[in-house]
């Protein structure tokens, strides 16, 4: 079974800066697919960056240039680090993985940027 535990969320100001981790208990298989994702109040959750096992990134417009998702193999950890933070990133942050079609979710962690 697979599970995944956030850590890192917490209250910024505007222009600061957060690192969500996730890690990941189990084995990392190569076409696993890692990410996270946000929902903040009253919307749809959004994905926010994907990573492949081989470091491939995807990212949605609104967080290219400020936001970097990385992973450490070796620990199974899945890193954002978010910086630039507005008060529109404020959410909370899922971290997500993807395996054979299969969704598996964190309980998420919530990040709150203050203007």
């Amino acid at each position: 079974q697979v599970q995944l535990v956030e850590s890192g969320g917490g209250l910024v100001q505007a222009g600061g800066s957060l690192r969500l981790s996730c890690a990941i208990s189990g084995t990392i298989f190569s076409r696993d697919i890692m990410g996270w994702y946000r929902q903040a109040p009253g919307k749809q959750r959004e994905l926010v960056a994907t990573i492949s096992v081989g470091g491939s990134t995807n990212y949605v417009d609104s967080v290219k240039g400020r936001f970097t998702i990385s992973r450490d193999n070796a620990k199974n950890t899945v890193y954002l680090q978010m910086d630039s933070l507005k008060p529109e990133d404020t959410a909370v942050y899922y971290c997500h993985l993807r395996r054979l079609g299969v969704d598996y979710w964190g309980k998420g962690t919530l990040v709150t940027v203050s203007s």
